[in-house]
């Protein structure tokens, strides 16, 4: 076969010859390109994961142009080209399947990351281990694309000789100038450090719940350098990786997602607590945002006008207990209104006679 082609390219003018080569890449290229974009157009509709439809979307842009310059690369000895013109052509397209290679590499990776997505979903109650995985491959991911991005450029330079010998001189001056990059760059390098700490210690993790700031919200992205905080009113806070380190903040998941919840109520002393707690477990009987582990009602404070009635629950979640809580307080409320509105927090006043002025006696009778 490399017989007849060599024949076949003695008989065609050098640059038909060098087109013929180029466009065969090119054309290479092109079906590859059809075949990837007409299975995209299957997979389009399907919601449910397939390893392969993942495979597709992520690495088929990145093969659109590596298997042409591969292709090309291979086919460019069978070029017609003088010795001049062919070095600076055959480091060309070596460059350029360098970068083509790394972009495929990067789009490998980002597979991986959909099949661990996948596995460890966070749409479950219990979802302590799949935040633990997602943060560490998040930081892991953008290590390894920093990596692969310094190594692809030190390699493309060193295919460049003069480049190659201005490296050696400047090795002399490493030492110098590392120390002058470390003073410059020690709060980078902090944050960064930070980060790594953040992602192995996990003090916090993707989807965790946080006060920080006085803002409650969930961990929406961790990055090399700051963290974001999506804030129940979808405003977003953003914060530097290592505030995290350095500074105190409420986790509300960082053992389970399970949360105690307390209601307050003020009522009059003549509540009577039994058709209280009658009520009370009534309304937790109805509701499934409560997760049956815990359900208290106890007074815990008195004052000279009103006792303090404190209602104690569990949920599954932060979400859950905010309604949860919601729900008991207006239903409480609403059934001391219709059903012991006497006992409704109220001053109260004693008439001593016609003639006399009235006095207000904390806790006398209501009049």
């Amino acid at each position: 076969m490399k017989e007849v082609l060599e024949n076949w390219s003695e008989t065609i003018p050098p640059w038909i010859w060098n087109l013929i080569v180029t466009l065969s890449a090119v054309v290479i290229g092109l079906i590859i390109k059809l075949i990837i974009r007409a299975i995209l157009i299957f997979y389009r509709n399907r919601n449910d994961y397939s390893l392969f439809k993942s495979i597709i979307t992520n690495v088929g842009r990145p093969l659109n142009h590596f298997v042409p310059l591969l292709v090309l690369n291979l086919m460019l000895p069978m070029m017609e080209l003088s010795k001049k013109l062919y070095v600076p052509v055959s480091r060309a397209v070596e460059i350029a399947l360098i970068i083509s290679f790394a972009s495929l590499l990067v789009s490998a990776i980002k597979v991986f990351e959909d099949y661990t997505y996948h596995v460890y979903d966070l749409n479950k109650a219990d979802n302590l281990k799949e935040r633990k995985i997602r943060t560490q491959l998040q930081f892991i991911r953008r290590i390894v694309v920093t990596v692969i991005v310094l190594i692809t450029i030190a390699v493309v330079l060193l295919s460049f000789d003069n480049v190659r010998k201005i490296g050696a001189g400047l090795l002399t001056g490493v030492g110098i100038g590392g120390i002058i990059i470390g003073f410059a760059a020690q709060r980078s390098l902090a944050n960064f450090l930070a980060g790594f700490q953040i992602a192995f210690t996990q003090p916090i993790r993707i989807d965790d719940v946080l006060v920080v700031e006085g803002e409650w919200g969930r961990v929406e992205d961790i990055t090399l350098t700051y963290v974001v905080l999506n804030i129940w009113d979808q405003r977003r806070l953003i914060l530097p990786i290592n505030y995290f380190i350095e500074k105190p903040f409420q986790n509300w998941t960082r053992v389970s997602s399970e949360l105690l919840g307390t209601v307050i109520l003020y009522l009059d002393y003549n509540m009577q607590m039994d058709k209280l707690r009658e009520e009370f477990d009534r309304l937790l009987g109805n509701t499934p945002l409560w997760d049956k582990r815990v359900k208290v009602i106890q007074v815990t404070d008195a004052t000279e006008k009103t006792i303090q009635v404190r209602v104690l629950v569990s949920a599954l979640n932060s979400s859950h207990m905010f309604d949860l809580r919601c729900y008991l307080r207006e239903n409480l409320i609403k059934y001391i209104q219709e059903n012991h509105p006497e006992s409704l927090p109220a001053n109260r006043s004693v008439l001593v006679n016609a003639s006399a002025e009235v006095k207000e006696i904390p806790g006398a009778g209501r009049v």
